[in-house]
Order: structure tokens, then sequence, then C-alpha cells
């Protein structure tokens, strides 16, 4: 089907500008503008130029790019001057940009959501735009500790939020507040929760890469927190309704320079929504409960891991503290002030929705493709990086580099007995030994051109150290915490996972570091290479096991329950 765009109104459209206008729910928000007929829509985004998808080019944005009744420019909100230009003679700013949530980086955070809101108040306020509306998160009021149940806005700020988007955004959105009534620019901000819908590319996707890869059978937690969830029309349909409040003269005073949670009104379990998704897309629904506090250790060492690897080329893993808070609270709003005041309710029920979602990613359905999309999950494990190519040998010249160094290590410091400090003293002096000549070298030998090691190499960055010293501080604290609650003699949980650790502690230290080296070594180059090989037949066989773990115990469980 071909859409048209609506035909210009014999009077002049106003013009607005969408930042981060090509994002999930922004695309929806452009669209919705555009087929009203009353706006000529600027797309800001960070693309040098816009790139259409099949549908969007034969449908209502391809139509009004044509026409003129849409423009992109390509802008990046923390360069205030590029702002400037993309609000000059706007009359609405729709500030939908945000960086990814899922990469826990406070410069990325900071930099977007502070300096660059900032630069877009200012802008609105030199070009004397006359409405701004932010897209907020409801995560601006989330701690990640308590659960929120029907939240309204009075709920405050809290005083460590769960992530650095989370509290770079509530920077963000104070900020926004404030600048409510500057130079005549009046402002609200929308929080809308748990956006799904077509052409998310996060939370759907997601969702089927865990079912591809066999992890999506874990229910974190006991399954029963609700959770609100946000279809993206209604998102779009929520910002627009809150431009005509404010410009409205009639509630704009009540409108403005306010916060609104922005829901389906619908609350559901949030893995009762997670079932849906799979089963509708032809996967199993999760089935298997694995208690927060078991899997919070292992998200605190996958998240080191990664912080140690990220410069080798490791990616972002899903496994982290923040996300496992997400997944086992309940998170439910009060949308009752947004109805009151900005004539808000739900245009798409939560049922019709779901039904579209599941339509649109008919092409992720588990009958529709082969079982290994992409890179393999052991290459996937293992940060998709430098650590990934050399482990599993997709470049046999640097794995075969990193063995015969390894190697060389083995024999040169550990096969030969050296103590600690004794093969420490003698790498450092080997090292040393190579600086010196390395640096007596010429520029040229033999018309070979010698590359001098710049000093900068050898710089420990300031924020490097600070984040270092962060995290021993925090490693301190959680332990002091640890101890005083097995000094109160009441946390039998805490009890055993500290018990269990000093097991495994006293394990490892009566291995010799000899062992060690010996057995994982080999099994690392090794082990990575077969399961890729193998990976189905493997993970069948660990699928049945755990079946096999899960239904054990639950039969013994029901026997001791009987004979009680």
């Amino acid at each position: 089907m071909v859409y048209r765009a609506p035909e210009r109104m014999a009077t002049e459209e106003k013009r607005c500008v969408v930042t981060g206008g090509r994002g999930f729910a922004a695309r929806h928000l452009v669209e919705m503008l555009i087929r009203s007929g009353k706006w000529s829509v600027r797309i800001a985004d960070l693309g040098p130029s816009i790139k259409l998808e099949p549908n969007e080019e034969q449908g209502i944005l391809g139509e009004a790019l044509r026409s003129g009744s849409a423009q992109y420019v390509s802008a990046d909100l923390r360069d205030k001057a590029q702002v400037i230009k993309v609000c000059e003679g706007v009359e609405v700013v729709f500030h939908m940009a945000a960086p990814d949530s899922s990469v826990n980086s406070y410069q990325l955070h900071h930099s977007v959501n502070v300096v660059g809101t900032k630069n877009v108040i200012d802008a609105c306020i030199e070009c004397k735009v006359k409405r701004l509306i932010y897209t907020s998160s409801p995560s601006v009021v989330f701690d990640g500790v308590h659960g929120i149940f029907n939240g309204d806005e009075s709920i405050p700020y809290p005083p460590k939020h769960n992530d650095t988007y989370s509290a770079t955004k509530a920077e963000g959105e104070a900020l926004v507040i404030k600048s409510n009534g500057t130079n005549g620019l009046l402002t609200c901000c929308i929080r809308p929760s748990s956006i799904f819908g077509p052409g998310d590319k996060l939370l759907v996707p997601s969702l089927v890469a865990a079912a591809r890869a066999g992890k999506s059978k874990f229910i974190i937690g006991d399954g029963n927190n609700m959770y609100d969830f946000t279809y993206v029309e209604n998102v779009a349909h929520a910002h627009i309704c809150a431009e005509q409040a404010l410009a409205n003269e009639d509630v704009a005073e009540r409108a403005s320079g306010q916060a609104y949670f922005v829901t389906n009104v619908e609350p559901i379990k949030f893995w009762e929504f997670v079932s849906l998704i799979l089963e509708g897309l032809g996967y199993e629904r999760p089935r298997i409960k694995i208690p927060a506090s078991v899997m919070m250790p292992i998200a605190y060492l996958v998240e080191r891991t990664y912080k140690m690897f990220a410069s080798y080329g490791m990616r972002v893993p899903q496994l982290t503290p923040s996300r496992i808070r997400l997944l086992s609270c309940s998170r439910t709003f009060n949308c009752s002030k947004a109805k009151d005041r900005l004539g808000y309710t739900p245009i798409v029920p939560f049922q019709e929705g779901l039904k579209r979602t599941i339509e649109s990613y008919a092409h992720l359905r588990a009958d529709c493709q082969p079982r290994r999309d992409g890179p393999s999950k052991a290459f996937i494990y293992l940060g998709s990086g430098k650590v990934a190519h050399t482990l599993l040998w997709k470049d046999k010249k640097q794995s075969l580099t990193a063995v015969l160094v390894l190697i060389a290590f083995y024999y040169y410091f550990i096969a030969s007995g050296y103590t600690i400090i004794t093969a420490l003293s003698k790498l450092l002096m080997m090292a040393s030994l190579f600086l010196f000549v390395h640096g007596l070298l010429p520029a040229k030998i033999l018309g070979y051109t010698i590359e001098k090691i710049p000093a900068s190499n050898f710089h420990f960055p300031e924020e490097k150290a600070h984040r270092s010293a962060l995290v021993v501080g925090s490693t301190w604290n959680f332990a002091v915490d640890a101890l005083i609650s097995l000094c109160k003699g009441k946390d039998w949980r805490l009890f055993i996972k500290v018990a269990f650790s000093l097991l495994m502690l006293c394990f490892l230290g009566a291995t010799s570091f000899q062992r060690v080296f010996v057995i994982g070594v080999p099994f690392a180059f090794i082990a990575f290479y077969v399961y890729e090989k193998k990976e189905e037949e493997i993970d069948g066989l660990i699928h049945e096991v755990v079946s096999f773990g899960w239904k054990l115990k639950s039969d013994i469980s029901k026997k001791f329950r009987a004979s009680k």
C-alpha cells in the first residue's frame, strides 16, 4: 500500500523539530506529525544523511521528504552552534534524542542527556521557540532497589540511581522543568514506561537473540514483578497531547513545567509480557526461575570483566547489575496527571499493540530463519573482539602468536620454578632491555622504518585511575556491608554465599599456578573452538541436563512437602 502525504493546508504549516528523529519512538512521532497535516517537520539526528527503509521510502515519510513537508538535518546536540541552527524558525521542539541506555558510560550519557539538553534549552531561548517537550524516563525515580507500584509524579529523584543513564536523564529533566517560563518558553517532560512496538531495534530483537541462544528459558526473580508497558504510538500521541496542552492558553499554566508518566494503563507481569512476545514468534516461554540474589554476583563479575577488556573489543554485556534490578523489580505508574492536564488516554489498547508488534517481526519467527543467525554464541560470549578472534582461531596468525608467547612465558617464568618476585623482576628486566635497545635503533634499517614507541602509551589516564579507585572503594564498601550483615547473624543466604565463596577460594588456593596455567590455557584455546563447531549438540545436551536437574529438584520438593 502506498501512502500519500496529506494535502497542504490553506494556512502555512507550523514548523517543529524532532531531535533524535531517527530513533524508535521518534520515527512514529514524526509520521504522526506529518499525517496530521499541521506541521512542517525538521528531523534532526547524528547521521550525515537520512537512510530510509523500503517501507518508509514508499510511505508517508518518503512522500513528505520529497514534497518538502519534512526535511532532514544532521546535527550533534553536543555542539551548541549546530543545535541553534536546527532550532531557527521553529515553534516547537520535541527533544527525543538519547544515547544507548545499555552502555553504562557516564561520559557518554552526561554529554548527551545533560550537556546536549542544556544546548537544546539555550537554543530554544535564543531562537524564541515557544514550546519544548522533553522525552524523559520513569527510571529517573527508580533507585534499583525498591519496586514502584502505581507511582505518581510526587515520587522524588532517589539519592542514587540504578545507572548513569537514569541519573543523567534526571539531570536533563530537571533542567527542562527549571527552564519553563524563561523568555516565554513553555516546557514539560514525558516519562513513557517501557516502550514497545514495530520498529523497535532493542527489546524484541534482544528477546529473540536470547531465545536463539537458549537463554530465554530463565526467569530472573520470582516472576511476579508487575510492569507498565507503553505501545509506541501511544508515546507519540502523548507528545502531541503535551504540545496541544502547552499551546492552549486556558490550560498551559497548569500543564507547563511538569513531568508526566505515560503508559498503556494496563499493568502486566513483566515475564508474562516476555512470554507473550516469545510465544507469538514461536519460541518457548521462560519457565526456570533463578533468584536475583544468585544472578547479582555473576552480573558484577561480568561487568568488571567488561571494564577490564572493553578496550580490547569486548562488547557491552547484557547481564549487568542494573539490568538484573530492572528485570526483577516491579515498576507501575499512575497516568492520572497526564490524563487530567494533557488530555492523554491511550489510543491503541495493549492487546492490539502486542498483536501489531508480533506481526511486524514475522521475519524473526523461530521457523523463518536458521538456528544460527550471525555470529556464533562462543564469539559473542568472548566479546566479539580480539579475544574472540584469538581463542576461536579466526585469525590463525594472531592465535599462533598468542600460543607461542604463552608457551615461552610458561617455560621461562612458570616451569622454571621462579618465585613471583623473581619472575616479575626478570620480566621487567627483559622489557627494560627491549625498550633500551629499541630506543638506540636508527629510524631506518636496511630500508625498513623502525616505529618509535610514544611515551603516551605508558601513561595511565587520570580518568581511568579515578574509575579504578572508585571500583576498589566500591568493592571494599560492599565487603564491609556484607561483614556488618554477617555480624547480625540473621542473613543465612548471605552466610551461605560467603561460605561457598571462601570454599572456592580455598580450592583455588590449593591449586598451583603451574597447574592452572597448564590446564586453563589449552582449555581456553580448545573448548571455545569446539563449542563453536558443535554449538547445537552441546546446547541440546546442556538443556537436557538442566531440565533433568530442575525436574529432580521439583520432585524432591513435592515429596518433602507431602511428608510434612
